[in-house]
């Protein structure tokens, strides 16, 4: 899957004015854990990729974010805030590792 194949064409998650990188994730994930979670490796649980979250495909929209990986598609990560809490959903990831 190329980045076009992302933003183009006919898939259920092709919004071009609302695709983001992972970057935008600095906020909610790093209040989350309290560290800078953009330079985070994951590994997808579907294709095995391994990228730092600042590579995701990010669909971001008032109700959370969606990270997808930049290989398959899949979708690694959700991320909500909710009130006081950020909500996050890792279960796209076969790893998450960071450094503090």
């Amino acid at each position: 899957m190329t980045d076009s194949d992302l933003t183009q064409g006919p898939t259920p998650y092709a919004v071009p004015d609302r695709v983001l990188d992972g970057n935008v994730l600095a906020g909610p994930l790093g209040d989350a854990f309290g560290v800078d979670v953009t330079v985070a490796v994951v590994v997808c649980a579907g294709c095995g990729r391994r990228q730092v979250v600042a590579e995701l495909v990010v669909f971001a929209s008032g109700m959370g974010s969606v990270a997808r990986c930049r290989g398959c598609g899949d979708v690694m990560l959700r991320v909500a805030e909710q009130r006081s809490e950020v909500l996050v959903d890792l279960r796209g990831c076969s790893l998450l590792r960071l450094r503090g």
